[in-house]
């Protein structure tokens, strides 16, 4: 399907389809819903507050070059970088053990992520 491409009634509308606001799509056509898409713990949040980690040892030894230019912020960025994610995990951890055990408050999505 092309842009511009009018829909025709029985013709089936495909994600990679491009479908844009002139086009003419009539009520009763088929349109498939996305899959959903998973980003979770292992492919953004663990390499994420890794690389915080290791942006903050590899500052720890240009100290004295961070304050004569009075950089010290990026060494507490990449502390507080580091920090925020390992809180992000604990609670991350709490949510999935208490979905576990059948908590309502619980998110159910957590059980869905594999480590």
């Amino acid at each position: 399907m092309l842009p511009g491409d009018a829909v025709l009634p029985g013709d089936a509308v495909h994600p990679g389809d491009a479908v844009l606001p002139g086009d003419a799509v009539l009520p009763g056509d088929a349109v498939l819903p996305l899959p959903p898409a998973r980003a979770g713990l292992r492919q953004v949040v663990v390499p994420g507050t890794g690389i915080w980690f290791v942006g903050f040892v590899v500052l720890l030894f240009f100290i004295p070059q961070l304050r004569e230019h009075h950089a010290m912020i990026w060494l507490w960025t990449f502390l507080a970088g580091w920090v925020l994610g390992l809180i992000g995990l604990t609670i991350y951890g709490w949510q999935r053990r208490s979905a576990r055990r059948g908590h309502r408050g619980a998110s159910s999505m957590a059980l869905d992520e594999q480590y």
